[in-house]
């Protein structure tokens, strides 16, 4: 078994930035937040960048998380190819396990 560091599982509303290049992201609830920052925050790279690893469904995937100051949340970018891969729909509720 490989370790992935600590899990996390949430459920979340996809959402799409209405800026340059309108990716998509899934926040992350701000009790886990609040964790991860206390846990994690020394590890963080610019621009609160942390390394993670995530799941929806099937499909599994090295990532990063980024602290959002305006939201004061961690952000997860969902990739067009998970979306597709696992059928997200903007209007459907994921459900995400998180390792940071």
């Amino acid at each position: 078994m490989i370790f992935k560091g600590v899990k996390y599982q949430f459920s979340a509303l996809p959402w799409q930035y209405q800026g340059k290049g309108a990716w998509i992201f899934v926040s992350l609830p701000m009790a886990l937040t609040s964790e991860i920052r206390n846990l994690f925050k020394s590890e963080e790279e610019g621009w609160g960048r942390l390394k993670a690893t995530a799941q929806i469904g099937k499909s599994e995937w090295k990532t990063a998380i980024w602290f959002d100051g305006k939201s004061q949340t961690y952000l997860l970018p969902l990739k067009a190819e998970i979306r597709k891969k696992e059928k997200i729909d903007l209007k459907q509720p994921v459900e995400v396990s998180l390792w940071v």
